[in-house]
This record gives C-alpha cells, sequence and structure tokens, in this order.
C-alpha cells in the first residue's frame, strides 16, 4: 500500500489566474484553499474564491508575495499543511520551499534540492551538458568578470539573461558593445525585483528561431514521462504571448527526440512533480534553455490536447501516489491554442497599461476556455503583471483552433483599459501564423497590424450608431415625456451637434429629427444621410441608414463611447480637445506613460540631453521602461528623482523652450 500524506489545507503563495486555476482544482479534490493577498488584491477574484484568505500586509511583490517571513506566518494562522507556489514569484525559490519543508508542510513541487540544481540556469546547464542535452555557449557575469571581453568570446548578438526566474523577466538582447554594459545593468535590477536574485549570465543569442518546450511528469517512485511538446515563439519582450500544442515545426521523429531529450534530463535530476525543458528549434537542430520547476503559464494547452489535470497531477504526486496514466496513454487529440490578454497598448510598443476593467464579458462557446485573474470592476496594479486573462481553444486542426480563438477574443467584451486583445487575434488570423512560420522574432519580421483597419465608411457608421445612441439616452433620461418618438413637436427642432475622435480621426455629427420619426444626419458638414432608429438608448443600437441596416451593442463611460458589431470593438472618444499642432518631438515635458517608480537618473538640471538619451529608467509592472530624449536640448527642471513614486500622465523632465542642436 502507497505512503500517501493527504493534503487537505493547501496555501496558494501566488495571486490572479493561477490562484483561481488551483483553487478550482482544488475545489473538485474537496480541498480547503487558503489565499494571501496584497493591499491592492484585497477584492481581486481568487480572494473572493477562496475558503480561507489571509491579508499579507504591502503593495510591493517584496513586501508580499515574495515575503517568506510573510507567507510562512500565514501557513501558521490558516493551519495549512500544503503550499503550492504556481508560477513566478517564490515557485522555483529553492530557499523557499526548504523553509516550508522544514515547518513540516508539503511542498506541492519539485524537491529544494531540484528546485536549487535548475534555479540556477549555468549550473543546469554545466550539469544537462554531461546528460548528452545539446547546449548553447553562456558565460556567467561575475564581478571580476570582464563583461566585453565575455561577449566577445560568444559573439554578438547575444542575450544578457537572469540565472533565476523566468517570464521573460531580466532578458536583453544585445547587438554590439556599445550598449552591453547598460544592457546588464538593467538585466540585473529587473531580475532583483521579480526574483530576489540579480545573478545573470551571457548566452549565444539565435535569431528567427522556435521556443519548444517539452512537459514532464514524473512520481517519487521513479515513474516518468513526457506530454509531447509546446511552441511558444510568439513573444514580445522575451515573453510568450501565443502559445500552441502540439509544435506545426515537429514531425514525429522530432517529436521522439524532443521527448527523449526531456526525459534524460529528468532522470539526471531524479526529477518529480511536473515540469518543463525549454529548447530552442533551429530547422531540425534543438538546444537547451532551461528547465522550468514548475507549473507553466501556458500548460492549458497540454491539458487540452491530452485530456488530463496537471495541478491535480502535482497534488497526487505530494502525496506521495504514482502517476494516474503511463506514456502509452497520452495520445495527441487535435490542437490547442492559448492567447495571453494583457492590460497593454500594442500601439505603443504593448506599454503596460494598469487601471480599472470596467467590462468583462468573456464570449461563450464549447471549445474555448477562459483562465481570468479579473472580474468586472477589478483593478490592475502597475506593481504586479499586467496579464488579464488566457485564452485557450482546442479543436480538431490548428487552423480551426486559430480561427475560433480569434473569433472568441473578438466576441468578448473588455472596455476600460488598454489591452492587445485585438492585436492578438489579428496575429492569429495572419497568413504567417496560419502557415505556422512561427518564430521567436515573429512580431519584428511579420509586423501584423496592432489594430484592426477601418474605412472611413466604418467609422462613419458607428459615429452615426453613437450619435443615435446618445440623441435616445437623452430623450430617455428626461424627466417629462421621456420615450415620446421623435418628430411629435409642431415646431421643428434645432439640430444637435455630436463631436467624436477615433483613431485620430475627428468627426462633427449634426443630426436633427424629422417628422416622420427618422433623423438627418451630416458629418462634418457633408451630404446629410436619413437613419432610421429601430432600437437605441439601451445599450443596443439598430439603424437604417439610407437602406442599409447595421447593429451594434454600445457602452458609455466617462467620455469613452465603446461599441461591439461582428468586426469586433471600437472605441469613440466624445468631444475631444483640440489638438495641438506643435510637433510632439518638440514638447517642453515628458509625462510618465504609466504609474511606476523612478529607479534610476541618467541627468540632471541644466545638461544638455540628445534626442535619444535615457534620461531616467521607470519601472512598472515588473518591467524597466527608458525614458527618453525627444529631442535635442537642456533640461530646466527633473521633477521626480531616483526611488519617486510617480503616477499617470506625471511630468517628469522639463525643457528649455530653446532647442539645442547639439550638445
Amino acid at each position: 500500500m502507497e505512503d500517501v500524506n493527504e493534503i487537505k489545507r493547501v496555501l496558494i503563495a501566488n495571486r490572479g489566474e493561477i490562484a483561481r486555476r488551483i483553487i478550482k482544482t482544488c475545489r473538485q479534490m474537496d480541498i480547503v484553499t487558503i489565499a494571501v493577498y496584497a493591499d491592492s488584491d484585497e477584492e481581486s477574484p481568487f480572494v473572493n474564491e477562496a475558503d480561507i484568505g489571509v491579508k499579507l500586509g504591502g503593495k510591493t511583490p517584496l513586501e508580499t508575495y515574495l515575503n517568506q517571513r510573510k507567507i510562512l506566518e500565514a501557513c501558521e494562522k490558516a493551519e495549512a499543511d500544503s503550499v503550492h507556489p504556481g508560477y513566478g514569484f517564490l515557485s522555483e525559490n529553492h530557499e523557499f520551499a526548504e523553509l516550508i519543508v522544514a515547518n513540516g508542510l508539503n511542498w506541492i513541487g519539485p524537491s529544494p534540492k531540484i528546485i536549487q540544481a535548475m534555479g540556477d540556469k549555468l549550473s543546469a546547464k554545466d550539469m544537462l551538458d554531461k546528460a548528452g542535452v545539446p547546449m548553447l555557449p553562456s558565460i556567467e557575469i561575475m564581478p571580476e568578470t570582464d563583461i566585453s571581453n565575455a561577449a566577445k568570446t560568444i559573439g554578438y548578438p547575444v542575450l544578457v539573461k537572469a540565472s533565476a526566474g523566468g517570464g521573460g523577466k531580466g532578458m536583453r538582447v544585445v547587438e554590439s558593445p556599445e550598449t552591453l554594459i547598460a544592457a546588464v545593468e538593467s538585466a540585473q535590477r529587473e531580475a532583483k525585483n521579480a526574483f530576489g536574485d540579480d545573478k545573470v549570465f551571457l548566452e549565444k543569442w539565435l535569431e528567427s528561431v522556435k521556443h519548444v518546450e517539452v512537459q514532464i511528469v514524473g512520481d517519487k517512485h521513479g515513474n516518468i514521462l513526457h506530454c509531447f511538446e509546446r511552441e511558444c515563439s510568439i513573444q514580445r519582450r522575451h515573453q510568450k504571448i501565443i502559445e500552441e500544442a502540439p509544435s506545426p515545426a515537429v514531425d514525429e521523429k522530432l517529436r521522439q527526440a524532443l521527448g527523449k531529450s526531456a526525459i534524460e534530463a529528468a532522470k539526471t535530476l531524479n526529477y518529480f512533480s511536473t515540469g518543463t525543458v525549454e529548447f530552442l528549434l533551429a530547422g531540425k537542430e534543438f538546444y537547451f534553455l532551461e528547465v522550468n520547476t514548475r507549473l507553466q503559464v501556458e500548460h492549458p494547452v497540454t491539458e487540452e490536447i491530452l485530456g488530463i489535470d496537471l495541478v491535480r497531477e502535482q497534488i497526487r504526486i505530494a502525496e506521495n501516489k504514482k502517476l494516474s496514466f503511463s506514456q502509452d496513454d497520452l495520445q495527441i487529440c487535435g490542437h490547442a491554442i492559448e492567447a495571453r490578454v494583457y492590460a497593454e497598448d500594442p500601439q505603443k510598443n504593448f506599454l503596460p497599461s494598469p487601471g480599472k476593467v470596467q467590462i468583462w464579458a468573456p464570449s461563450s462557446s464549447d471549445n474555448v476556455r477562459f483562465d481570468s485573474g479579473v472580474e468586472e470592476g477589478s483593478f490592475v496594479s502597475p506593481e504586479f503583471d499586467p496579464m488579464i486573462a488566457k485564452v485557450i481553444c482546442h479543436a480538431p486542426t490548428r487552423k480551426e483552433a486559430a480561427k475560433s480563438l480569434a473569433k472568441s477574443l473578438r466576441n468578448t467584451k473588455l472596455y476600460g483599459i488598454k489591452n492587445n486583445k485585438e492585436f492578438l487575434e489579428l496575429t492569429l488570423l495572419s497568413k504567417s501564423f496560419l502557415d505556422g512560420d512561427t518564430t521567436t522574432d515573429f512580431i519584428e519580421r511579420v509586423n501584423p497590424n496592432r489594430i484592426r483597419e477601418l474605412s472611413s465608411k466604418n467609422l462613419e457608421e458607428a459615429a452615426i450608431a453613437i450619435a443615435m445612441e446618445s440623441q435616445a439616452i437623452n430623450r430617455n433620461s428626461a424627466r417629462v415625456m421621456r420615450g415620446i418618438r421623435s418628430g411629435w413637436r409642431n415646431s421643428v427642432m434645432p439640430p444637435q451637434i455630436l463631436k467624436l475622435e477615433s483613431r485620430k480621426t475627428e468627426m462633427e455629427l449634426t443630426y436633427q429629427s424629422q417628422r416622420d420619426g427618422s433623423f438627418s444626419v451630416s458629418l462634418n458638414a457633408g451630404e446629410p444621410k436619413r437613419v432610421k432608429v429601430l432600437s437605441a438608448g439601451y445599450g443596443e443600437i439598430d439603424i437604417e441608414t439610407d437602406g442599409f441596416r447595421s447593429k451594434y451593442e454600445a457602452l458609455k463611460i466617462d467620455r469613452t463611447w465603446y461599441l461591439q458589431d461582428y468586426r469586433g470593438q471600437m472605441e469613440f472618444k466624445e468631444a475631444p480637445k483640440v489638438s495641438s499642432k506643435k510637433d510632439e518631438d518638440f514638447s517642453s515635458e515628458i509625462k510618465a506613460p504609466m504609474p511606476g517608480s523612478v529607479i534610476k537618473t541618467f541627468f540632471g538640471e541644466q545638461d544638455k540631453v540628445v534626442k535619444g538619451d535615457t534620461i531616467l529608467i521607470l519601472e512598472a509592472m515588473k518591467m524597466e521602461h527608458q525614458i527618453l530624449a525627444p529631442r535635442n536640448g537642456t533640461i530646466s527642471r527633473l521633477h521626480a528623482r531616483t526611488g519617486d513614486q510617480v503616477s499617470n500622465n506625471q511630468t517628469l523632465v522639463s525643457f528649455d523652450d530653446e532647442v539645442e542642436e547639439s550638445r
């Protein structure tokens, strides 16, 4: 009989989407769940869904989800018998795992020894190189390391890479010696903030390759198997945004080779629990990247094609049970694709965009799964990763999965916050993606549209719909004679004007009710159109314009109109301010693009700068953002210093009015 250490009360040392994912499986297994949370997460869905919640106190990752002492105290307070770390934060911190085990708790993951061996990516490379796993050249950055010589030895381009953690944090591609030192320093700071460890190394950077990984699962009885491969090549800032299983580039022969290499790596480690062996794929040749000793963000695509629950398996393994399936039991069924929806602005180089989620209404489809960390009213904090949800689609073929996922994204309503939903949809439908031409430089190489292209006719139709909705709302809110159709008066009503802006296009609509109940509407003083309103005023618009009928769903938040039709989502600003004709390159101020913390300044007041100089570095959402000089000039005032917290749109730097030609 197996020695089973039954798990009854699990503390989830994480937040957001992954915490909810773990809660879901624990409920099915009749396990009590305990959430820990930062101040900003107090009303988050994962806290409300857990059976017990323990407030950590604090705002930043270091104060909360990276604070080992606080999490251990929470375990004691809530009488947890086990800890599930999720992914990120402390999930690959061997000291934390040791602390949990030392205090008599069950760690749902591999042993601290395994985590330590693989947590240092350089040590992992050395160990697995001896097991015959193919490697790329790399050099660790030590205090005494001649960084310039190390990069020269490897050969440019090189990748600066954090030794701890994952998720694209602490990674920089360096093309030339001029930017090497700054990239190393930046990667060290980011790694320290995200993982509590600033160790980095240099690795040869391969362009236009595929990122392929193999899911492994092992128990404490020596059984180890692989769950086939996933491809995660679609990335921005070295962080995955679209993942799929199986990889369109992997045939059966290569699949067997990848699986064998992953198993050999796992056997070398005496691995148990779930994990992932990551590779770079160049043609049919593959090279080891790292072993992630945790559950991956993209684990759902593997679950979907195999019909398994990896979180359930993690828990069973932690209870000392044998694997519930064998290698022969695993058969690939269809194709699954996952898209990560982030609070970010694709038109501004995917700049994180924290804020409040006003509307969140996932589309309904039998073959689509939503793993979300938010609900309507949730606030995406600048302190943490800006992921809103993962949307996963499983279908018989890759093309069907891509198209179905794109449709689901298009029909999902996400209002009130900048996001990449439309960009993901357009990427999935791009010819290159559908053809399987997916590489790690896909976004730079293919450059899929950031937003959907709309014709002037499309914008005009939508603007007319807003005008009709606006007038209906005004009529319905009237104190007297509300609901009376237009045109009933003996006198002629004066024309009404509505000013809108969308996609840098300004529109002025003039509309006037007619005696037959229709409206005469003109755009920018153009030829009037006859508009018949079939339904409006309650968020659903059905209008007929010169015999052409169109339908929309609409919502107004503050002065922003959100429209949804068969094409997807559109945004309009009502009564925009008059645009400045002054060239932005000659602006006298730089404002903060988001809330964050100033972690380093490079210039002071009265210093001369050249266009493109890095004036300061702003850290937000666990990422660094360089604030660059928009033009040549002299800094008249530095409004933020190192260590200052700044709000969105806060002035950071002021320039003298005079434009300098050079330093």
